[in-house]
């Protein structure tokens, strides 16, 4: 049973990962890929009206009796802390 999981397992390393690679990374692929990942001008997101200070965040909140959503980070923007 050993033998045969590892015999699959070889074949799949052998066949199909090289398969499954991105292939040369170019410099026209790299820049397509860079335009095709930015967000749309449409992005929901792009309509609200962000704060980069807290205090002024909250003055505004206050005046319209609204609440203040705080995204706050610790560490590397990638998870490798």
């Amino acid at each position: 049973m050993r033998s045969m999981l590892g015999l699959l397992g070889w074949f799949f390393v052998v066949t199909v990962i090289p398969k499954v690679g991105a292939g040369e990374l170019t410099e026209e692929r790299c820049t397509e890929l860079i335009a095709e990942l930015q967000p749309g001008k449409d992005a929901i997101w792009r309509s609200i009206p962000w704060k980069l200070s807290v205090l002024e965040a909250r003055a505004a909140a206050f005046k319209q009796d609204k609440p203040i959503f705080i995204w706050a980070m610790d560490g590397h923007p990638l998870g490798c802390t």
